[in-house]
């Protein structure tokens, strides 16, 4: 069965760093584009970035340009989401997305999740 599970998050202050790993099995990884969401509370989901399968295109939202960025390790089958100078409006619930990828410039979510993991950024 397909399975993607995040893990990293935590409580950091502003200003501050952390990294989100998302493993994934069950699938083949590499034939899928993946990307990071989160839901703040009280706010809908939003796309924070994505990558193509061997990483040729990358987008991000524009909140997070310059502050995160997403890579993946193919041979490890896992997504990363490096997150720098953390602000407290990045607080939300992180989850991993995977979606097969047929190309284009615009992600859309594919019907595999990860659990979520809670980013705190607070002084």
């Amino acid at each position: 069965q397909v399975q993607l599970v995040e893990s990293g998050g935590g409580l950091v202050q502003p200003g501050g760093s952390l990294r989100l790993s998302c493993a994934g099995s069950g699938f083949i990884f590499f034939s899928y584009a993946m990307a990071w969401y989160r839901l703040p509370q009280g706010k809908e989901r939003e796309l924070v970035a994505a990558i193509t399968p061997y990483g040729s295109n990358i987008e991000y939202a524009d909140s997070v340009k310059g502050r995160f960025i997403i890579s993946r390790d193919n041979d490890k089958n896992t997504v990363y989401l490096q997150m720098n100078s953390l602000k407290p409006d990045d607080t939300a619930v992180y989850y991993c997305n995977a979606a097969l990828y047929r190309g284009g410039d615009n992600y859309k979510a594919g019907d595999h999740w990860g659990q979520g993991t809670q980013v705190t950024v607070s002084s």
